[in-house]
């Protein structure tokens, strides 16, 4: 279970959300909705542990931060490229997040919806969705038991947002908990169990 407690998050020392209760389970997709500048992804960097929360603590499966296991939560961007070395290969890219023993690049592949004749390409090389599928498979190296996943669809087409949101709910179904933003209300009320809502600096339960 990825969770917050009485977490407050914010830009400096501006609280943008507080006293966030939060549970993600393994194989559960949480949709998180609400305005631009909310806090949601100040929340998500948090999580992920990127960042410090103002107060509170997260817990993965019942550990705070200190002890927990490097690689347990990823987080996927916005926007791909901006997250891609432009110097390494997608191949390269991947290997970064790779276990020590190596990768199954047929099935780490497979897992993402991601051609293998693209791993030797650079990201200039390829599409958006391709590289994004590609930062995917970068995340799911480190076999993370929790993706967090911000507006990783805002910048893609339809046919390459369906094959994205298609991996992700695959990746869920292997057991990883996904923690989902988006501003698509309809995308959002399509791939998640559940969906909460940024309101009043707090998150409620939302009604799509």
């Amino acid at each position: 279970m990825l969770s917050a407690r009485s977490l407050a998050v914010g830009h400096g020392r501006t609280a943008l959300l507080t006293d966030v209760e939060l549970d993600v389970a393994p194989g559960e997709i949480v949709g998180l909705v609400g305005p631009s500048g909310s806090g949601k992804t100040s929340l998500l960097r948090v999580l992920s542990g990127l960042t410090r929360p103002l107060a509170g603590e997260v817990l993965i499966d019942g550990t705070p931060p200190p002890k927990r296991p490097q690689g347990r939560v990823a987080m996927l961007f916005q926007s791909a490229r901006r997250s891609c070395d432009p110097r390494l290969t997608l191949r390269q890219s991947i290997e970064l997040c790779a276990p020590k023993a190596g990768v199954d690049w047929d099935a780490l592949c497979a897992r993402a919806d991601l051609q293998t004749a693209l791993l030797d390409r650079h990201p200039h090389q390829v599409s958006d969705g391709q590289l994004q599928r590609a930062a995917i498979a970068r995340a799911l190296a480190g076999q993370p038991g929790y993706l967090l996943c911000d507006e990783m669809t805002a910048a893609l087409d339809p046919a390459a947002t369906a094959a994205v949101v298609a991996t992700v709910r695959r990746a869920a179904v292997d057991g990883a908990g996904v923690l989902f933003v988006s501003h698509d209300l309809p995308l959002v009320a399509a791939v998640a169990d559940r969906v909460l809502d940024v309101a009043e600096s707090s998150l409620r339960k939302a009604h799509l």
